[in-house]
């Protein structure tokens, strides 16, 4: 949908201009003064090369994205290389002869000028972002490979952008009279989410190429619209609020509401697969919204982005049209208001580029002589005790936390606190569950599901009537022929043909029986468990859980004291905990801007000296850390105490055994609901799965009465041209019907029972089950002679008693019987994954298989006046489709 139209719509950075710097001469004058001219000479080939690369990055010789990237990938290395070897600074005896100006890659008016290689390295890795962005869009996105190839490149400009800005923006703004914008870790970090929108989005037009399940396509959707929402609140923030176009903006901001509504409407598809029709509704109301308040800021867009927008509000808007139809007619769900739906589940399938191996120039040779190798380890040295400093305080840290943690649940705080504040919680597993039972109707909405038992049961019983009707009136007809016309009338008995028949009619009025007294027990079920189950019903359920009260006889009346005095120590623990995570972040800035480099390039003494000097600036926080630890073990020891004497005076142990007397009430009462609920759920499935199999047999009755009709017109004739005088030979030449002496059509009997694995004899489970046992199956074959194609007959297999009330409701029955070498067919018989033929009742009316309108138990029409059409040969009922 919106993946083709928006297949060129994604953008691409710009690089930032210079103005041409020398490097050669400065560096080979500081190398010839602070080493010799030996060392001058020997490095002229690298002096050359860096200098060339230098003036490559400023005319882009080859404009070609792939080269340049190269280029800005090499030029990176060499200025790593320069940075441990030459000081680039305004002191004096530093190369203080270099200054590098670079423009603002979105003001072209603004720019900075700096003496520091840190605004030359953020300026190159900010251009190597751009070609990178540059080469995504440069790839066919039209095709598969394409489109990878396109999220690959849009993944490295991410990764380039985040390893700018976590290793050279704040160092080019440091101590810097000037600085652009553009490399700020800010601007940086929107341009990172930005990238990785694009990369998601290719992922995404890929997985609707691909035809994945709604799903799936609405969490990658999610994901795409969270980092264009993420980018645009970078972009409508200080410092880039007014540094970015308008069309920027409106591109970013367009592109979030589209993907984010793009996401209800796939997910929409995947709920109304579920049924899940009020939720379905819900999400595409707040996609369409979110598109029509987008559209509003739309001024400047482009018109192809425009277009998709109006394309998928079309497509929801129709999903949604049939959406409120189907509630409105059939499931009658309520609502939810946008405000209470859960957060659309989003996976991203992209990430930052580890740069790192990209960007490496340990393995580079440029200025080896220059540098002797104990500088790089001795820096390697000191990264190592830095690293092994913070390692350690970390891990303090976080044994402070978790021992806090654990003391307090021993103490059974802060729950004790809130129960005296009459804010009682449940654990989270009971709470869920309780959620789930007050979602689906709760104990309350029992009834009304009994009632569509009762429904079923009645509709059922009234098509069984009606059928054996049918064969009754017909069967008098014939009685009263052959009492009529004595030997002349030789049609068979209706009692032979219809014997199969009556047998299946039989055994479906004793499971209607049988299931009635299953539906006695359900309903004496809810009467019986109605109290226990009624706190379920209690909104909030946490009203239900008894509250810790003041004692009743006071002596001194401190218990307000008491229970002041621990909160207060509660809430320092608190503080105690924010402030250690304080701790921790000062230990990771403090490492990320610790740059000993310049230092060791200078340093004529020993390491040792030095290397004590800088790790002590880590020993305040290391004290600051000792201390909130040693704190918060005086401050457990307090608070121990203090809970003591509120334990009891407040008598903490017998709330606490009335808490979980309640939290069992809770789970008993979830338990027997659920029961209840599976035994509801199992009936409705069986009273619709019955009343489609004697739909089956009445629409053959039917057929059979038709048949026996036209057959007794014809008989009447033929004994009236007996009663004539008319010769047997005149009729056989003349007549257009057969005699009555011989097999004819329309003389046989109803097909017989053959074994067929669509049309099974349906059977109650569990309650739903017939306690007699049944007479075994005979075989039986089809006469193609009828004139109306039958579904087979089919008998059930023998069944053991089952006396009393032992079987657990609604359980699952014995398989159906099969001929030998036939495996048993399970009840009910599975429908397609693409069709469930009997959805769960809590969804609303029943699910007509054959395509047809829903038939509620309510609204069905009359069978009487309307019988259900023969179905095609090549189909079954819902209740017989495999």
């Amino acid at each position: 949908m919106a993946s083709s139209a928006l297949s060129n719509l994604m953008l691409a950075i710009h690089e930032k201009k210079t103005t041409s710097v020398d490097l050669y001469r400065p560096l080979r004058n500081y190398i010839t003064f602070t080493y010799s001219e030996r060392e001058a000479q020997l490095l002229e080939d690298d002096l050359e090369t860096l200098n060339q690369l230098r003036s490559d990055v400023e005319r882009a010789p080859d404009p070609s994205p792939p080269a340049r990237r190269d280029l800005l990938v090499s030029y990176y290395k060499a200025l790593c290389l320069v940075e441990t070897r030459f000081p680039i600074s305004p002191e004096k005896h530093h190369v203080n002869a270099v200054s590098f100006l670079w423009h603002d890659a979105f003001k072209q008016k603004h720019k900075a000028t700096q003496q520091s290689i840190h605004l030359e390295k953020a300026a190159v890795l900010f251009n190597l972002a751009a070609t990178y962005s540059q080469i995504g869009l440069g790839y066919d996105r039209t095709t598969v490979d394409g489109r990878r190839q396109a999220s690959h490149a849009f993944i490295a400009a991410a990764g380039a952008f985040a390893y700018l800005r976590d290793n050279e923006s704040t160092k080019a703004s440091i101590g810097q009279s000037s600085t652009t914008v553009d490399v700020s870790v800010e601007c940086v970090g929107m341009l990172e989410r930005l990238m990785l929108a694009q990369a998601q989005e290719c992922v995404f037009e890929n997985t609707i190429a691909k035809g994945s399940t709604p799903g799936v396509s609405a969490k990658i959707s999610r994901q795409v619209g969270i980092y264009y929402e993420e980018a645009l609140a970078a972009l409508t923030a200080p410092p880039l609020k007014d540094h970015f176009e308008k069309g920027w903006i409106s591109h970013v901001q367009l592109k979030a509401a589209l993907f984010y509504s793009e996401a209800c409407y796939r997910y929409g598809m995947e709920l109304h697969e579920k049924e899940e029709i009020a939720e379905e509704i819900a999400r595409l109301r707040s996609g369409s919204s979110r598109l029509a308040e987008a559209k509003k800021s739309s001024r400047g867009a482009p018109g192809q982005l425009i277009e998709a927008m109006n394309k998928l509000e079309a497509s929801i808007s129709c999903n949604l049209d049939r959406a409120v139809k189907e509630n409105d007619r059939v499931y009658l769900m309520r609502v939810p208001s946008p405000a209470s739906l859960s957060p659309l589940p989003s996976f991203s399938m992209v990430k930052p580029m580890n740069m790192n191996e990209v960007l490496d120039a340990s393995k580079e040779k440029m200025f080896a002589i220059l540098v002797p190798d104990s500088s790089a380890k001795a820096l390697s040295r000191y990264t190592e005790m830095v690293d092994d400093v913070i390692r350690t305080q970390a891990e303090r840290l976080q044994q402070a936390s978790e021992l806090t943690r654990v003391r307090l649940k021993e103490m059974d705080l802060p729950d004790s606190i809130l129960a005296v504040d009459g804010h009682s919680t449940l654990p989270v597993d009971l709470r869920e569950d309780v959620e789930a039972v007050q979602i689906s109707g709760g104990p309350a909405s029992l009834e009304a599901e009994l009632q569509q038992l009762r429904d079923l049961k009645r509709v059922n019983q009234e098509l069984l009537v009606h059928t054996e009707e049918l064969l009754q009136k017909e069967a008098t007809e014939d009685s009263q022929f052959r009492s009529q016309f004595g030997t002349r009338w030789t049609r068979p008995q209706s009692s032979t043909l219809t014997k199969n028949l009556q047998d299946r009619l039989n055994r479906f009025a004793a499971n209607l029986k049988q299931a009635g007294e299953s539906d006695v027990k359900i309903e004496r079920s809810v009467r019986e468990n109605s109290a226990l189950m009624s706190i379920l019903d209690r909104r909030p359920i946490e009203s239900a859980i008894p509250s810790l009260a003041k004692p009743i006889m006071s002596l001194d009346a401190t218990e307000d004291a008491i229970v002041g005095t621990l909160k207060q120590s509660l809430r320092q623990l608190e503080n105690l905990g924010a402030q250690r995570a304080g701790l921790e972040d000062m230990l990771k800035e403090m490492k990320r801007k610790d740059d000993i480099l310049p230092k060791l390039m200078t340093i004529t003494g020993s390491y040792e000296d030095m290397f004590r000097k800088e790790i002590s600036k880590y020993d305040h926080i290391c004290e600051d850390i000792s201390q909130n630890i040693e704190v918060q073990e005086q401050l457990l020891r307090q608070i121990q105490a203090q809970n003591e004497e509120f334990s009891t005076v407040f008598n903490l142990e017998d709330y606490k055994a009335s808490r979980e007397k309640c939290y069992n009430q809770i789970q008993a009462a979830i338990s027997k609901y659920r029961e209840i609920k599976e035994n509801v759920n199992e009936g409705l499935k069986f009273y619709v799965t019955l009343q489609d199999a004697i739909t089956n047999v009445k629409q053959q009755c039917s057929d059979f009465v038709m048949t026996r009709s036209i057959q007794c017109r014809e008989m009447i004739e033929d004994v009236q041209r007996q009663m004539s005088g008319l010769s047997f030979q005149d009729r056989r030449n003349s007549g257009p019907y057969p005699s009555v002496h011989q097999p004819t059509a329309t003389s046989s009997p109803p097909p017989q029972e053959t074994h067929n694995p669509s049309h099974s004899h349906p059977q109650a489970p569990s309650y739903y089950r017939p306690t007699a046992t049944s007479s075994p199956p005979t075989q039986e074959t089809h006469n193609p002679s009828h004139p109306h194609p039958q579904a087979p007959y089919y008998r059930p297999p023998e069944q053991l008693s089952r006396p009393g009330y032992s079987i657990p409701p609604y359980g699952p029955p014995p398989p159906y019987h099969a001929p030998h070498g036939q495996a048993p067919q399970p009840y009910p018989p599975q429908a397609p994954q693409h069709q469930q033929p009997y959805p769960s009742w809590q969804q609303g009316s029943y699910y007509d298989p054959q395509g047809q309108q829903p038939r509620p138990p309510y609204t069905a029409p009359n069978p009487y006046l309307h019988p259900p059409q023969p179905q095609p040969p090549h189909q079954g009922g819902g209740y017989y489709r495999q």
